[in-house]
């Protein structure tokens, strides 16, 4: 069990990934994104504290649920638990989707761990003049929808595929 700091929970969402997802607003972001979707994420003592058992104990409960998001605000600035969170997401057989502002390449050794459990990365920052409303899961064209596992075996990044899309 780890605190983590949130800015919210949306506990069946269609819009922050493929299925039915949990997706978990992480607190706290340092970019600052001119146009961000999420500014009220930003102030890293904002939100609130809860226990990851509290978000792991609620995931659970739905069936109906395809996987978890963990959004933001920077889940990378909350490492462990976002570690915890998506470890526990995948024990469940569901799948975990993680949206950040850095780049698959910026991230560090730190980040590793992590990363086994993170089936799709979204990552980029949001650019203004790149937005596109028509594009799926992102908001900014500079945004890359990554498949993890295949890019890390691969040691190359491989785009992420929507299955009959």
């Amino acid at each position: 069990m780890l605190q983590i700091r949130i800015a919210g929970l949306v506990p069946e969402s269609f819009v922050d990934g493929d299925g039915i997802r949990f997706a978990v607003f992480f607190q706290g972001c340092k970019r600052n994104c001119e146009g961000c979707h999420n500014p009220e994420t930003h102030a890293l003592d904002g939100g609130k504290l809860i226990d990851t058992d509290e978000i792991i104990s609620a995931l659970k409960k739905n069936p109906l649920l395809n996987g978890i998001t963990l959004t933001g605000g920077e889940p990378f600035l909350q490492l462990a638990a976002a570690t915890e969170l998506a470890r526990a997401t995948k024990n469940f057989g569901l799948s975990v989707w993680c949206y950040t502002g850095f780049t698959f390449e910026e991230l560090g050794d730190d980040a590793k761990n992590f990363l086994e459990y993170v089936d799709v990365l979204i990552d980029g920052e949001f650019i203004e003049s790149l937005r596109d409303l028509e594009l799926t899961f992102r908001g900014s064209s500079n945004q890359r929808i990554i498949d993890v596992k295949k890019s890390r075996e691969q040691k190359k990044i491989v785009p992420w595929a929507l299955i009959g899309g």
